[in-house]
């Protein structure tokens, strides 16, 4: 049966919490696009030079980067997970 009211950003979040975790990440990634289309054309310009910017330095040696498995340990652990 169609539902006529929209939902709530909580029953999203729940009906998401239902899906697979490869659609979830979907969900993520079309939502994530959706944002990133929206942003203002300066803003974006200066991510790309940012971007840009902080890959040189890495390529150059003016910085190291830090392993992906090491940041999600120090994410889990601000969070708590």
């Amino acid at each position: 049966m169609f539902n006529s009211m929209p939902m709530t950003l909580d029953q999203i979040v729940e009906e998401s919490r239902q899906l697979p975790r490869e659609q979830v990440a979907e969900l993520v990634d079309r939502l994530t696009l959706a944002l990133s289309q929206s942003l203002d054309p300066a803003v974006e310009d200066a991510w790309r030079q940012e971007t840009h910017r902080r890959v040189t330095d890495i390529q150059n040696g003016q910085v190291s980067g830090i392993p992906g498995e090491e940041i999600t340990a120090r994410i889990r652990q601000i969070v708590g997970r």
